[in-house]
């Protein structure tokens, strides 16, 4: 038996009597998450790349066919011919429009293994040929990732030092999740998991007194026993935040001496909280009016955490909206206000339960790291913003104080990831996607992506290969070796630039002669040079797994810079928490000001629109974004093959729609079929789907079309949270929801692609 790591957790494989691998989870593993166990059925399934492929209108007319994108058959071709081609277009578009034409687009999801991990192959690959027009940010986290740094710290820091879940039991006495804590998310974590322990110390944490307040949309949003559900309207958590400090202050409950030695601007932003600039006390009854939870428990919730022990906690939900970055803000100012930063217990975490790792031992882990080498190309764009990019090249946006022009680009060359399933308004998508002279992906799936390219390599699949896995400040560092055979012709993406950079007479600075095995020692023996307690490589190899031990097991965040804020300052621009930032201020955004600031979405609840529920899409339980979809795991859930939406029976029995019926969701932007669920713990007024159902249409290349598999981003707006970030702001939707009487469409979405021969 080998052991597999993935990013929902570690399995054990083994060869079944009919030479198929079979999955159990890690014995170590207290919580294993059942995605994995539909992993080989997909791998085995009719929905693989098994061959090189070429749209049949670009291998006849090149970019002149680039209509018929999403709806052409494909020419399998043999794999020196395909690389040849890829080969020569790569040449040919740097020696006509320079390394600023070529667009690397990837996403870090595709494998938990840390030399197969394909954004860091296809980074460093692009790299030696001289660069790329590449992304920052992220979808999960765009708003957060740019705001952060100027007022509290990197995301980065704040996932790593979150303190710890041991650290809270038996000191926080209260938890405060904006957003829940929704465990399914918990199920995940970039890198891999060797044990899934966030619902153990949740439970553990209530069991020991801390009680929980899940401010959400959703019930359950947070499992723990007993928990208070305040069903909130979506994207008004800020003025929720608002209106808790605003009653804090007021009943003089606040640590005025933190908010004068830790915080910098806490004048300006009292001054907003009572109305001095502009009119609006943020009381109680104002938030009262915007978020639906009655003005008498958020003055009480309010005393309660000001005499309490509390933490405050904030998903990565919340930043996914318009004006995602408030709700962080006011999160910040709002555990300011109470002083609690830096004490065991309380504080404040973003991402509890988003992912597996926030509150986790932490053991001061970086794991072996391919190195990307230097892009010299100095273009980027947020990375939301690719259909903006496509659809308007030279044009003009902002980023972090910054104007900028989106570059032109000539060429996508895409490895790891699923931009329609990722990206907002497919249907925009889809004519952005039809701009570039060509599209290059290495897929594993015959996914929407991977329809929608002129040239579709075959990559493998984690079980395909031997690698290294283990995510930073993980329990464990895993021996992952190969337990099935590579599916057709799909080759490693390592082999695929390798063969490529040789045409490009690259070979030697991509391999640095070395094959896969050598990069795994190589690599292993680096790490080890930082972390001398590993074995050495052979024994590591043999032994499938190493135990790293444990460092700050309760650690607590911030608990330095409380004891000195001077010795121990922040990385901000004043050293302290900024509840007001000069820098921010200083960019005259008219949409956003110098301190957190309650500002109405365009589409929310509270605004009038033919579309009366808002559409909330989360994370799937069934499988990683979209990876696995063909998965037993993921189908399993599905209703009449369709995704399943959530709908309240208030909001359900006034459409008749009833469980297990197909709905259509729909706005102007587009439409989808589902399989409704009657949820009771659902506020009415919302309903939810989770992301990553494989986009389906009804007509394959037409823009505008049905998607008849359940992808809500068919609906969703393409528009940025702010002009500061650019981020995703997803959540941001309505639609109406009905009853479908139709005939049911097929559902297509694991097929194949049609194929045809040469002319």
């Amino acid at each position: 038996m080998t052991l597999t790591s993935t990013h929902w957790g570690v399995y054990r494989t083994r060869t079944g009597d009919d030479g198929v691998p079979v999955l159990t989870p890690f014995e170590r593993d207290r919580n294993p998450s059942p995605i994995g166990l539909g992993m080989v059925e997909a791998a085995i399934g009719p929905a693989r790349v098994r061959r090189p492929a070429i749209r049949k209108g670009w291998l006849k007319h090149g970019p002149a066919s680039r209509e018929g994108r999403g709806a052409e058959p494909f020419v399998e071709v043999p794999w020196g011919e395909a690389l040849d081609i890829v080969a020569t277009t790569l040449r040919e578009t740097i020696a006509r429009h320079g390394n600023g034409a070529i667009y690397g687009g990837s996403y870090g999801w595709s494998s938990a293994g840390r030399f197969h991990h394909a954004q860091s192959q296809i980074h460093r690959f692009l790299n030696t040929l001289g660069g790329y027009v590449a992304h920052r940010d992220s979808y999960s986290l765009g708003a957060g990732r740019v705001i952060l740094p100027r007022i509290l710290a990197p995301l980065g820091v704040l996932n790593r030092d979150a303190s710890a879940w041991a650290g809270l039991d038996g000191t926080c006495r209260l938890f405060v999740a904006f957003g829940g804590l929704p465990i399914k998310n918990a199920q995940v974590n970039s890198g891999g998991v060797g044990d899934h322990d966030a619902a153990a110390w949740i439970a553990r944490l209530a069991r020991s007194g801390t009680k929980f307040v899940n401010i959400s949309p959703l019930r359950g949003d947070l499992s723990a026993d007993a928990a208070e559900w305040l069903p909130l309207r979506p994207g008004s958590d800020t003025a929720v935040m608002l209106a808790l400090a605003y009653e804090i202050v007021a009943a003089g409950k606040h640590d005025a001496t933190f908010l004068a030695t830790h915080c910098a601007g806490a004048e300006r932003y009292l001054a907003y909280l009572r109305g001095e600039t502009d009119g609006v006390p943020k009381n109680a009854e104002w938030a009262a009016a915007i978020s639906e939870i009655p003005a008498a428990r958020i003055r009480a919730l309010a005393l309660e955490m000001a005499t309490t022990r509390t933490m405050i906690a904030a998903s990565w939900s919340l930043q996914r909206a318009r004006n995602g970055e408030q709700p962080y803000w006011a999160a910040i100012c709002l555990a300011a206000v109470l002083g609690q930063i830096g004490l065991k217990g309380g504080g404040i975490g973003f991402g509890y339960a988003a992912i597996n790792g926030v509150g986790h031992r932490s053991t001061g882990f970086a794991g072996p790291t391919l190195p990307q080498g230097k892009n010299a190309v100095a273009d980027f764009i947020p990375v939301a913003r690719i259909a903006d990019m496509l659809l308007d090249p030279g044009g003009e946006y902002d980023y972090d104080g910054a104007r900028r022009r989106y570059p032109d680009i000539k060429l996508v060359y895409w490895a790891g990831g699923n931009v329609f399933h990722h990206h907002q308004d497919i249907n925009r998508l889809i004519g952005a996607w039809r701009r570039p002279e060509t599209t290059i992906v290495h897929e594993q799936f015959w996914t929407a992506h991977a329809r929608h390219c002129d040239i579709v390599l075959p990559a493998t699949v984690p079980l395909e290969r031997d690698d290294i896995g283990g995510a930073n400040d993980d329990s464990y560092l895993i021996a992952m070796k190969c337990s099935m055979a590579p599916a057709g012709e799909a080759r490693d993406d390592y082999a695929i630039f390798a063969d490529l950079a040789a045409r490009l007479g690259k070979a030697d600075a991509f391999t640095e002669g070395r094959d896969v095995g050598a990069w795994l020692r190589h690599l292993y023996t680096e790490c080890r040079a930082a972390h001398p307690y590993l074995p050495a490589f052979d024994e590591f190899w043999e032994s499938d797994f190493v135990e790293l031990p444990p460092r700050l097991p309760e650690r607590t965040m911030f608990d330095a810079f409380r004891a000195d804020p001077v010795g121990a300052k922040l990385a901000t621009p004043s050293g302290k928490i900024e509840l007001y930032s000069e820098t921010i201020a200083g960019y005259g955004y008219a949409d956003f000001p110098g301190h957190p600031h309650w500002r109405a979405p365009e589409e929310w609840l509270g605004a009038a629109s033919t579309y009366p529920l808002h559409m909330l899409s989360n994370q799937p339980a069934t499988r990683l974004h979209s990876q696995y979809d063909p998965g037993g795991v993921s189908r399993g859930a599905k209703i009449a093959g369709r995704e399943p939406i959530s709908i309240s029976p208030a909001d359900g029995g006034a459409r008749g729609i009833v469980a297990g019926d197909i709905v259509r969701v729909f706005n102007a932007r587009g439409s989808f079929l589902a399989g409704a669920r009657i949820d009771d713990g659902l506020r009415p007024g919302v309903v939810v789907i989770a992301t990553g159902a494989w986009y389906d249409p009804l007509e394959r290349g037409v823009i505008g079309t049905l998607d008849v598999h359940g992808n809500p981003n068919v609906v969703t707006a393409d528009r940025p949270a702010s002009r500061l970030s650019q981020g995703c702001a997803a959540q941001s939707a309505l639609v109406e929801v009905e009853k479908y009487e139709g005939a049911l469409p097929k559902v297509r979405a694991f097929d194949p692609p049609e194929f045809s021969t040469r002319d």
